[in-house]
């Protein structure tokens, strides 16, 4: 019996090669999104999980300073002093290594390469790929300046080798770098890891990155109970943090960025599950006169509940294969946008490839799966547990919907309920606002049978008399199948009121950040080094060029700006230095404070602000009062107000220009506007800049203008990957559309051909299918448009205050939802050609013919 039932189950499977086919494409393009994300997620964090390895090797901890760095003169006291730390330990207690890292960019294809520079005496125990190369090499780089090791993977795709010589720009000063040799080489597994790497020694990264006498870190290996001793011997301003305190700060910075693609791409899953659920729906109805027999029969409900989940679990494992398939080709497309986007926003990565995770391979077929079987479990059981002589009824099916509708609709209800109250708890929790926010999704879908047969009913005299009996009979199919046209709409309507929400919060969230520029960019023109990050400005002028710049013939008045990254209450922050010079414009709004009493406060020596965001992660309000590494040591420093700001996520400390120069011993600048005298126009101005900088280093001079259209290029930038993911989205939507379409024509084509049969022509009937669809995505289109700002709330108030720390102001853009009712129009039509076609073209007399 259990034969018969599987070679039954795949006939029923092959008899409808279409709809099979649209199962497996809708599971497939669920899976594919998800996989594709989360393998472009992974990728990333794992390139710069494993640069950050490369760089650290074998060290357990690191001693750090202040923006400047550390001074040499440290890394000579732990040589000298580490015989006598405590008593009883062993002179290789400390192992210890000088490293200087920055970041130039390659001229000839404007790639970024890390600069690490290394003493290759005491590089023995942490760094294998130093001690791995050629004497002559390493001698090389102690005896020639400007020499160094090129990454074998980047000379390869650079067209450089040994002897020859690579031009760089650091911080836009141009510099020539011989290659004596190549790292990695032998080795092809260490060569991705060590991909844009450039080994110089130390002494000549120095000089390359203007950082004589001072080290970016220095590297250690220490033994168990050493650290408390080294600590002790640190001079005020230098602090011993653990190796791997980098990559847990940048995992922690990208954390929510990671979290929302993914979350983003789930919602492709959830609109890929209706279809599913109305495919396993549909096999069962046009079944139901055989199941009923094999019941009657003697097969039991068991047997049958099995057949059901045993064909979705087919379908849910040839539609998870080639969406893992799919999602491997999409994440090669998607990973570029994530690494762009990280590399704008966070820190500069290079991912050359995409790497396979087992894990999301795994993770990938278990929701593909896992989301199949879920989606069939209730016509499964509802296949199962029917009498006999009731599933061979025709109708059944259709009553026991509209009897369910109201009962859904009060399922709906509550658990739209559940979704407000989890959105309305107060923590900064993400998951909390997710699971919010799809029970939002499932309580609107639950209220779409009862929503869509009160629309329906309330249609037919309206469209009867504008269209005769084909808008009635129209109007009455909808009701009439409502088992599949209310799946079929709730899914569209999800995948819709995805595109309104997520429009709506990216249009809110472009508005905010254009008033926010318009209120802060005040100066006519912005000067600063090329950076390698583009809101993180930590590149420095060269010497004495600010001084020159700012006497260019035309500036009335001026101001200057210096990010660092520093470390506050123990954890890594930036931390910018203003100095406003005379001009009396603040461009500062403030969140916490009045404006008056925060620049009279911010007077003080030990006084901070600090913007939105940074509050929000670390739960800091005006009055609290921070420890801040400074150059001289941990400083208390007291919060006098709160500003917003829209360029980091992370959050930033802020302070005077005078307050900085105090506690800290860089004298870098990282920006500089000017203000220029009535008359001179800031096009004018731009070129006079140009020419008194010479081409002693490479500068971005930008008018205000210009600026302002370079922030919002790298704004939609950000969001391009999240348009790719909300057109995947409504591309399931489209298919469970065209599905259920096709499944409603299978079922109708017997009612339909005595129809024919009785003087429908086939223009009559071709107008009655298109009727239907448009009335589908009319629904469609009216249900999205409050759902979707119902969404664009929960991303603007929930998900994105709870993942960055952003007030954004909400703006209801009508164009978004005229477009939310014409896309799904637009789709419902596009879905309802095809089977009107065939429905029109159908023999009426093999309809009717019985089997």
């Amino acid at each position: 019996m259990r034969g018969l039932l599987v070679r039954s189950s795949l006939r029923h499977l092959g008899a409808h090669p279409w709809l099979t086919a649209l199962s497996l494409l809708g599971i497939a393009l669920g899976v594919a999104v998800v996989v594709s994300i989360d393998l472009a997620n992974t990728s990333a964090t794992r390139a710069f999980e494993r640069s950050t390895e490369t760089l650290t090797g074998a060290a357990t901890h690191q001693v750090v300073g202040g923006s400047s760095g550390v001074a040499e003169s440290v890394f000579t006291e732990l040589k000298l002093g580490r015989t006598s730390l405590s008593q009883g330990e062993r002179e290789d207690t400390v192992a210890a290594a000088p490293v200087v890292e920055g970041y130039v960019r390659a001229r000839a294809d404007g790639r970024t390469l890390t600069v690490l520079g290394v003493d290759p005496f005491s590089e023995g125990a942490f760094r294998p790929y130093v001690r791995g190369d050629s004497p002559g090499d390493l001698s090389a780089l102690l005896t020639e300046p400007g020499t160094a090791l090129l990454a074998a993977s980047t000379a390869r795709e650079l067209g450089v080798k040994a002897g020859d010589t690579l031009s760089v720009a650091a911080e836009g000063v141009p510099h020539s770098v011989r290659i004596v040799g190549l790292v990695g080489a032998a080795d092809a597994g260490s060569g991705s890891a060590l991909d844009g790497l450039l080994m110089m020694d130390l002494s000549s990264a120095q000089e390359l990155l203007r950082r004589v006498g001072r080290l970016s870190r220095i590297d250690l290996i220490l033994t168990p109970g050493a650290e408390g001793t080294v600590r002790a011997s640190l001079p005020p301003g230098v602090e011993l943090v653990p190796a791997g305190a980098r990559a847990g700060t940048v995992a922690q910075m990208t954390r929510a960025f990671r979290t929302n693609l993914t979350a983003l791409s789930l919602l492709a899953l959830v609109v890929g599950m209706f279809l599913i659920y109305n495919t396993m729906t549909f096999s069962v109805v046009q079944r139901r006169g055989l199941l009923g027999r094999l019941r009657a029969l003697g097969v039991t409900r068991r047997e049958l509940f099995a057949l059901v989940l045993g064909e979705a679990a087919v379908l849910g494992a040839v539609g998870t294969v080639g969406g893992l398939l799919a999602g491997i080709l999409l994440g090669r497309g998607l990973v570029g946008l994530v690494t762009r986007t990280i590399n704008d926003l966070y820190f500069v990565v290079s991912v050359r490839g995409l790497t396979l995770e087992p894990l999301t391979l795994a993770k990938g077929l278990l929701l593909g799966l896992g989301a199949t079987v879920l989606a069939a479990l209730f016509p499964a059981w509802e296949a199962a547990h029917a009498a006999p002589v009731v599933t061979m009824r025709a109708s059944t099916v259709e009553e026991s919907a509209r009897r369910r509708a109201p009962l859904l609709a009060l399922g709906g209800v509550g658990v739209l309920a559940l979704g407000t109250a989890l959105l309305l708890l107060p923590t900064h929790a993400l998951l909390p606002a997710y699971a919010g926010l799809f029970a939002v999704l499932l309580g609107a879908a639950l209220l779409v049978p009862w929503v869509t047969a009160h629309l329906a009913s309330a249609l037919v005299r309206p469209l009867g008399a504008a269209f005769g009996a084909v808008g009635r009979l129209a109007a009455r199919g909808v009701t009439a199948s409502l088992s599949r046209t209310a799946v079929a709409l709730a899914a569209l309507a999800v995948a819709v009121a995805t595109t309104v929400g997520v429009g709506l919060m990216v249009s809110s969230f472009r508005g905010t950040v254009v008033a926010w520029l318009e209120a802060s960019l005040q100066a006519d023109v912005y000067i600063s080094p090329p950076g390698y990050v583009f809101r993180r400005g930590e590149t420095t002028f060269a010497p004495g060029l600010v001084e020159r710049l700012r006497q260019t013939p035309g500036v009335k008045d001026s101001s200057t700006v210096r990010a660092v990254s520093t470390r506050v209450n123990g954890r890594d922050a930036e931390l910018i230095a203003v100095d406003l010079g005379r001009t009396e414009v603040r461009p500062y709004r403030f969140k916490e404070g009045e404006a008056s009493e925060v620049w009279q406060a911010l007077r003080a020596p030990d006084a901070v602000l600090v913007s939105e965001p940074f509050g929000f992660h670390r739960n800091v309000h005006r009055g609290d009062v921070l420890q801040v590494s400074t150059d001289r040591g941990v400083r208390p420093l007291r919060v006098v107000g709160v500003y917003y700001d829209y360029g980091s996520d992370v959050g930033a400390l802020l302070m005077r220009r005078d307050v900085y120069d105090r506690l800290f011993d860089d004298r870098g600048v990282s920006g500089l506007a000017l203000i220029a005298q009535p008359g001179v126009s800031p096009e004018t101005l731009v070129q006079r800049v140009r020419e008194r900088a010479g081409g002693a280093q490479a500068l971005n001079v930008r008018a205000n203008a210009t600026l302002r259209r370079a922030s919002l290029d790298i704004f939609d930038r950000t969001f391009t990957i999240t348009q790719v993911l909300r057109l995947l989205a409504v591309g399931v939507a489209f298919v469970g559309v065209l599905s259920a379409l096709m499944a409603l024509q299978l079922e109708r084509a017997r009612e339909l051909a005595v129809l024919r049969a009785t003087g429908l022509t086939p223009r009559q009937l071709w107008g009655m299918v298109s009727l239907q669809t448009g009335m589908l995505g009319l629904f469609a289109g009216l249900f999205a448009v409050p759902l979707g700002v119902a969404l664009a709330l929960i991303l603007v108030h929930a998900i994105n205050q709870r993942s960055f720390g952003w007030t954004l102001q909400l703006a209801l853009s009508s164009s978004v939802l005229v477009q939310a009712v014409v896309l799904a129009l637009a789709a419902a039509a596009l879905a309802g050609l095809y089977p009107a076609w065939k429905m029109a073209r159908a023999n009426p007399a093999l309809a009717l013919r019985e089997e």
